[in-house]
C-alpha cells in the first residue's frame, strides 16, 4: 500500500529537495504541501494547501498522512522580531506535532539545529531546544529530530553572510576531526535523503539525529 506524506517548508532549501525526492519515490502516491506560497509545475500526486502556517490548526481536517516532514525555519536577519521568530521556529513544528498526534500519524520528522538546548542563553538555541522538548512531549511513535550543523546547498534566496560562512567552513573542514566532525557542513540533499530513509526504516532506535548520523543514514540508501 502506497503512502501519503505531509511537508511543511517545501519552499525552503531542504524542504524543496525533499519534495522532489518524494515525487520520484514510487512508495508515495500522495504528497500534501502546507505553505504560504504556491509552487508551480508540480505533478498530480502533489496537493497544495496555501495559507497562514501560524494558523496551522485550521488545516486539522486535511492534516492526515502516514508521515509528516517539518522543514520550517527562519533566520534572525529575515525575522528580527523575536516573537514572530518564536512563532515560526517553535510554534509551527509544535502545532504540527500536536496535529499529528491528534490524527494518529505515527511518523514525525523535524529539522532542528546543532546546539539546540532549552536551557541555553542563546535565543536561537533556546528556541530550537524548547521546540524539540515539546515535540517529544507528544510521544509520537516514530519521532526523529535532525540536528545538522551549517546547512549547505544552492539557495534561491541570497544570504550573503551565510554564504561567506559556508565558504570559510569549507576551507577549514579538513581540520574537523574527532568530536569536531559534528560541525562539518551538512548538505541539504543529505538531510532530505536521511529523512526519507528513516521514515521508511523499522529498526533505527535513535531520536536525535546528528550531522554524523545524517551522513551515515544517507550512505545506507
Amino acid at each position: 500500500m502506497k503512502k501519503t506524506a505531509i511537508i511543511l517548508g517545501a519552499t525552503g532549501l531542504t524542504g524543496n529537495l525533499l519534495l522532489h525526492k518524494l515525487i520520484e519515490d514510487e512508495r508515495y502516491d500522495s504528497i500534501k504541501l502546507l505553505s504560504r506560497t504556491k509552487i508551480n509545475n508540480l505533478p498530480e500526486k502533489v496537493t497544495q494547501f496555501i495559507g497562514d502556517l501560524l494558523k496551522l490548526d485550521t488545516y486539522k481536517a486535511d492534516f492526515t498522512a502516514d508521515e509528516v516532514y517539518c522543514c520550517i525555519g527562519t533566520t534572525a536577519s529575515k525575522t528580527p522580531d523575536k516573537k514572530l521568530y518564536s512563532q515560526i521556529d517553535y510554534g509551527i513544528p509544535v502545532t504540527a506535532a500536536k496535529l499529528s498526534k491528534a490524527n494518529k500519524i505515527e511518523t514525525f520528522l523535524v529539522v532542528s539545529s546543532l546546539g539546540a538546548n532549552a536551557k541555553s542563553k542563546i535565543f536561537y538555541n533556546k528556541t530550537k531546544g524548547k521546540m524539540e522538548n515539546d515535540v517529544l512531549n507528544q510521544q509520537i511513535k516514530n519521532t526523529f529530530i535532525f540536528r545538522p550543523s551549517l546547512i549547505g546547498g544552492d539557495r534561491q534566496e541570497r544570504r550573503v553572510l551565510e554564504k561567506i560562512g559556508i565558504t570559510i567552513f569549507k576551507i577549514i573542514q579538513p581540520l574537523f576531526i574527532g568530536k569536531l566532525k559534528q560541525y562539518k557542513i551538512t548538505d541539504a540533499k543529505n538531510i532530505a535523503q536521511a529523512m526519507i530513509n528513516l521514515a521508511n526504516s523499522n529498526n533505527y532506535d535513535k531520536t536525535i539525529i546528528t550531522s554524523s548520523d545524517i551522513l551515515r543514514i544517507t550512505k545506507n540508501s
